[in-house]
């Protein structure tokens, strides 16, 4: 059963790699409407470190920062953080996710069932939807509607050259690459503005980077151009929308720490209404969903095209009837 919520509810961080330290932890210690009730991590000596310097406690034992908490807030890998945000939901506890949920669909749907089946809320950190400039940016693109097309690329450069990034050594990363880290982002913002994600087409670029053509359920169709391998001089992150508003471009957004805030008031507000966040457990299996399925047809490799020096009949049969889009139920 959902944990009832305080005047100052207490909420505890699972976690405490750079994300949890940069992010998670200030956010939670400064703000004024909650009890930073603790951090667990799987390094103990990194739990003490981070809760000593954040004006906490440290847990050797999850389930004692469960019980000491009404929420808690999960900065983990994805398929670390699934299993445990399962666990908190039994234990009552309100989640506040990192995205993506996991990177498979059957583990995002376990804590997706394991949160209604509590009566819990949950609300996945997408940073688009809750930084100010966005999450406004946002709403106001989806009040005005008639758009036809999008257009982003989130080049990051975490792999480039020279890079001295702290979550370069993250190794989820490196084996999923920037369409399940940054591929979120986009998708945060397309679903509402544009719609359900109904079709897809999905091939490699360089290093980790995946191109996607996207359908909506409203018509529109999008395109994203995702990467953590960009060179440093070429990093950007950019999202376009076109329509009959004319052009409209996402605004610049400043750090992620008011943003996270800002998820710990909408868990609390849902926690307390009962009405589900918009960004809630459901959204993330969705995000699940379609990230697996453009992994999947950028892993079959794009259809080779023939050289110029072949039969225009060898052409013909090559690329005959090949269909690379794939439907997202």
């Amino acid at each position: 059963m959902a944990k009832q919520l305080g005047a100052k509810p207490r909420i505890g961080l699972l976690g405490t790699g750079p994300w949890a330290g940069r992010t998670h932890a200030p956010a939670l210690a400064g703000h004024p409407g909650i009890e930073f009730s603790g951090v667990w991590g799987r390094r103990p000596e990194a739990a003490a470190a981070l809760a000593g310097a954040s004006g906490t406690r440290a847990y050797d034992d999850v389930e004692a920062l469960f019980a000491a908490s009404d929420a808690v807030a999960l900065a983990l890998p994805p398929d670390v953080q699934a299993p445990l945000a399962v666990r908190a939901a039994r234990a009552g506890c309100h989640v506040l996710l990192d995205k993506p949920v996991a990177t498979t669909v059957a583990g995002a749907r376990e804590v997706a069932e394991a949160v209604e089946a509590a009566g819990v809320a949950s609300v996945v950190f997408c940073t688009l939807r809750f930084a100010e400039p966005t999450a406004r940016w946002i709403e106001e693109q989806t009040a005005v509607g008639g758009w036809f097309l999008g257009e982003a690329h989130w080049l990051g450069s975490l792999y480039g050259a020279g890079s001295s990034s702290a979550y370069a050594a993250s190794p989820w990363r490196r084996e999923k690459g920037g369409l399940w880290d940054v591929g979120p982002h986009v998708l945060s913002v397309y679903l509402p503005v544009l719609g359900d994600v109904t079709e897809i087409t999905a091939v490699r670029g360089p290093a980790d980077t995946h191109h996607l053509v996207l359908r909506h359920a409203s018509g529109a169709s999008s395109t994203a151009t995702l990467t953590l391998s960009a060179p440093p001089e070429a990093s950007e992150a950019a999202l376009t929308l076109y329509g009959t508003g004319g052009r409209a471009e996402l605004p610049r957004w400043d750090g992620a720490v008011g943003a996270f805030g800002a998820a710990v008031d909408a868990l609390i507000g849902s926690a307390r209404t009962g009405e589900p966040d918009a960004c809630d457990a459901r959204f993330g299996l969705r995000l699940t969903e379609i990230l697996t399925a453009a992994e999947a047809l950028a892993t079959e490799g794009a259809l080779q095209v023939p050289s110029a020096s072949a039969s225009p009949a060898h052409s013909a049969s090559s690329a005959g009837g090949y269909n690379r889009s794939g439907g997202v139920a």
